[in-house]
């Protein structure tokens, strides 16, 4: 007789073994533990009681129904699974994305936005909010829903004539004992923005706002930001904003202070994720957007931001990299990798980054390179090229400097990662790197300061490469190798460079599996 415990067990562990096995599978970038993240949007981030908690949102059949899986974390490396904190409810076919905010009682909300409920009998879907108490294990909705929404299209409401957002709720804050919450714009775009007769109020890229005295009731109050400028390269009327984050930003990476300035991190479905600093206006009722910029600057690699602000005054924040291999759920059996958790901070009306400090604990078998001034390549032997950091104090002298890695010889590919002088940028060029992804030269705006060198510290984990140049600048993207256990060379190149400094250590993992 079948011992259907023993069964099931094999299953599993046969299961885990495989994606353990995955050369494509990160060791120490978040990875969506089990299910098709598509989409796998990073949702519901907030920090209380020492740990950090991180929802992920996950397909759960193939007839489209979407939950939040829960994770928790006292270091932002490893991390413990736990209940879903939200999904499919009462026959509706669950939640898309949402925020997180956590009130002076310490209890917590979750906002989401939710599908209809079945047959439209309690609702249209739209705007609803879960609430928990320490130790947040489970989350009670509060009813009925915060926005109830239009019936048709989906994700919009209207009020008093207008077309209103009522879709990605942004996290919750709370000014003088009044909340407030945004709303994303993609369906009224969507339906009343896009075509060029449209109404140009509805085009491009906006939020609406919502307050409540009590988390229960809900009151739109106006357009949250509007009138953002068309030049340069702001977004223009194809982007949306979805996917919103508000929160304050802080004058340092660790331990400084929050300051008046908040940052929007958002994404345009086309164009990826992105930010605005600016200021709320006297009455707390506008936000002033005063700088713009970008994550993504090639496709949307980098996509869908979830932040929040941790007890050191960390400004932390997780990007889904939506660069996968096609049919990837089937063909490995996982989907869905953030981004190292990365810090925010504005420094000189600057929006500064860096990956948040807990990446050094991971840092084994150090080495130490001695290049020099080169003028070409000088291959480097890391240790382990699959998944290795490597920091580098560089004097460019003319044009282009950096490192090529995922290096593979025999099938011609490799990842380049340099700074361009002449373009004034910071540059990934996949365009070799493999055969799948999307093998593309990203260029991201940056320049050195006069007299400045250039720092490079860049993180390879298996499909995963991010790079950060001097705290000011970052790319983050996958690459996919014809042969992984191949593709492990590194070198160092330049046109015309002195290599001050260049250390390199292996990465351990901390996915379990």
């Amino acid at each position: 007789m079948e011992n259907k415990a023993y069964t099931k067990s094999s299953q599993i562990r046969e299961y885990i073994q495989k994606l353990a096995n995955d050369r494509y599978r990160p060791g120490y970038h978040f990875a969506i533990p089990v299910g098709d993240g598509r989409p796998g949007d990073p949702n519901g981030a907030f920090y209380a009681d020492g740990r950090y908690h991180l929802m992920y949102l996950y397909r759960i059949s193939e007839d489209g129904r979407f939950n939040w899986g829960h994770m928790t974390s006292v270091d932002l490396l490893h991390w413990r699974q736990h209940k879903d904190a939200i999904g499919v409810h009462e026959g509706d076919s669950g939640c898309f994305s949402g925020g997180a905010f956590v009130d002076d009682d310490g209890t917590a909300y979750l906002t989401f936005w939710k599908f209809p409920s079945k047959d439209f009998a309690k609702d249209n879907g739209g705007i609803a909010i879960a609430y928990s108490k320490p130790p947040y294990e489970d989350w009670t909705r509060i009813e009925p829903i915060a926005i109830n929404g239009n019936r048709s299209p989906w994700g919009t409401v209207d009020i008093d004539g207008e077309h209103i957002s009522c879709a990605d709720p942004s996290n919750i804050w709370k000014i003088d004992g009044v909340y407030y919450m945004q709303t994303g714009n993609l369906c009224v775009l969507n339906e009343w923005g896009r075509s060029p007769g449209s109404d140009p109020k509805y085009r491009g890229d906006w939020v609406d706002l919502f307050r409540s005295d009590d988390l229960k009731t809900w009151s739109f109050v106006s357009r949250f930001y509007s009138g953002n400028p068309k030049d340069g390269d702001w977004p223009d009327d194809s982007e949306d904003d979805m996917c919103p984050s508000f929160l304050p930003a802080p004058d340092a990476g660790e331990d400084g202070k929050l300051t008046d300035t908040y940052i929007q991190v958002f994404i345009a479905h086309n164009k990826g994720a992105q930010y605005y600093l600016g200021k709320l206006s006297d009455d707390n009722l506008t936000f002033k957007p005063e700088k713009h910029g970008r994550f993504s600057w090639v496709d949307n690699t980098c996509f869908a931001p979830e932040a929040l602000i941790d007890d050191r005054n960390r400004h932390i924040c997780w990007y889904w990299l939506l660069d996968n291999i096609d049919d990837d759920f089937n063909k490995f059996g996982w989907t869905g990798v953030y981004s190292f958790p990365r810090c925010l901070w504005v420094e000189d009306d600057e929006l500064h980054m860096s990956p948040a400090s807990e990446l050094d604990r991971l840092q084994i078998n150090g080495q130490s390179f001695d290049i020099g001034e080169i003028s070409g390549t000088k291959k480097i032997d890391v240790k382990n090229g699959e998944s290795f950091r490597i920091k580098a104090e560089i004097e460019v002298k003319a044009g282009k400097a950096g490192f090529a890695v995922r290096e593979d010889d025999e099938n011609g590919e490799k990842t380049l990662i340099y700074y361009d002088a002449d373009e004034k940028a910071l540059v990934m060029d996949a365009s070799e790197s493999g055969f799948a992804g999307r093998k593309v030269k990203e260029s991201a705006p940056f320049a050195l300061k006069k007299g400045e060198k250039l720092s490079l510290d860049i993180f390879v984990d298996k499909s995963v490469v991010e790079v950060y140049a001097n705290e000011r600048q970052a790319i983050c993207r996958r690459v996919y190798p014809t042969n992984p256990a191949k593709a492990t060379s590194v070198s160092a190149a330049a046109d015309n460079a002195g290599f001050i400094s260049v250390k390199a250590w292996e990465m351990a993992e901390t996915n379990s599996y």
